[in-house]
């Protein structure tokens, strides 16, 4: 071999052993990881998207058939209890409860004739009873015969039957009364259902037929919204939920006014959940709500389940294993690396769990996975962000 194929040998070698030795170091140095530091008044919130909706909300219409006459408001005006919102051509059912009076006072006159015909009964009748006392203790002499006397017996019958007609042709003619009555009321409430008027204090949400137009019963002329009964409905992912608890304190933040937060508080929680996309409905209401509302307009929705004094919260994405409730972390002990499966309690909202395990004493919990980990390897934990 000549000097210079040794050299070149020598070179490669030195190459090798210096590529090797730097592997080696960089395989085997202290590796730097981040790790958890204890934070303190932390705020556990679960997040929701929904709409804004109304508790109360209400189609209205006619509970008579008939043509718009006129409506007396339009789309978002507000209305008070009672007030009128449209009316229907009432010319016929005005002609009908006329009719119905005058039945009425005909009913009336027909009781005060019915009593009169009474008091002429009874005269009568008193007249037929006198004159067969008379008669009757008459018979037996020459001035009465029995003949008469039977004849004055009967005629005291058929009065008497004729005073019984006439009492009950008076409590028929009070019956009559009464039907009338009765039927002038029914064609004064139907009267009253040609005037369609606001069941409450609400906001006209949408206004569905428009003047002269032909409404059958029941038709949705109008939707009305009560003010005071908007809220918002958020979805929340089952995996989330459990802890929500009516009474607890949320912010609102809408589409159309993503600067401003709206506190609220959990009003409902569903007891039926989406079965498709498993998620639970929360009804929130706000305590200070925006001066003008939009239904269905999308909302956000953050629930503040619970306040931690300390805790320790390490990213989900520094957990492997995780089922919800344990799963395996990194840790730095006695300045080096091992694994260890840990219990974990509340997520927040940016994806970190609430380390509920207690810890071997000095151990931290790396916070991001770092390329060259493994068991027993030596670390340096670092509260920076991983390199």
């Amino acid at each position: 071999m000549n000097k210079r194929n040794f050299r070149r040998l020598i070179g490669a070698a030195l190459l090798i052993g210096l590529g090797t030795a730097g592997y080696l170091l960089f395989q085997y140095r202290p590796l730097a990881v981040p790790v958890v530091a204890k934070e303190e008044n932390v705020e556990i919130r679960v997040f929701g998207l929904g709409t804004v909706e109304a508790r109360i909300l209400s189609d209205v219409g006619f509970k008579v058939s008939g043509a718009l006459m006129d409506l007396e408001v339009d789309h978002g005006d507000q209305v008070s209890r009672s007030d009128v919102l449209a009316l229907l051509d009432s010319n016929e059912q005005e002609a009908r409860v006329r009719r119905a009076e005058a039945a009425a006072l005909a009913g009336a006159a027909n009781i005060r004739k019915a009593e009169a015909n009474v008091q002429r009964a009874r005269a009568v009748l008193e007249q037929a009873k006198e004159a067969n006392r008379r008669k009757k203790s008459l018979v037996g002499t020459n001035v009465v015969s029995q003949q008469q006397a039977d004849e004055a017996q009967r005629d005291e019958d058929v009065s008497s039957a004729d005073h019984s007609v006439a009492l009950s042709e008076v409590d028929v003619a009070k019956a009559q009364w009464a039907d009338a009555r009765a039927a002038l009321a029914y064609e004064k409430e139907l009267l009253k259902q040609h005037t369609l008027r606001a069941p409450f204090d609400a906001v006209v949400v949408k206004r569905h037929r428009e003047a002269g137009s032909v409404v059958r019963e029941g038709e949705t002329i109008f939707t009305l919204m009560a003010p005071e009964s908007v809220w918002t409905l958020a979805y929340v992912d089952e995996a989330r939920a459990g802890t929500i608890q009516p009474g607890q304190p949320a912010e609102v933040r809408l589409r159309s006014l993503p600067h401003d937060v709206y506190q609220a508080k959990v009003a409902r929680i569903g007891i039926e959940s989406d079965r498709v996309n498993e998620e639970r409905k929360v009804w929130v209401k706000c305590e200070q709500c925006p001066p003008r509302v939009f239904l269905g307009e999308q909302a956000e929705v953050r629930i503040t389940v619970a306040r931690l004094d300390t805790a320790l919260m390490v990213p989900e994405a520094a957990v492997s294993r995780f089922d919800g409730h344990k799963g395996d972390v990194w840790l730095v002990r006695n300045g080096k690396l091992e694994r260890r499966e840990l219990v974990f309690g509340h997520r927040s909202e940016d994806a970190r769990l609430e380390v509920v395990s207690e810890l071997p004493e000095g151990a931290e919990i790396v916070s991001a996975l770092v390329p060259g980990m493994r068991d027993g390897r030596r670390a340096n934990g670092s509260r920076d962000e991983a390199p």
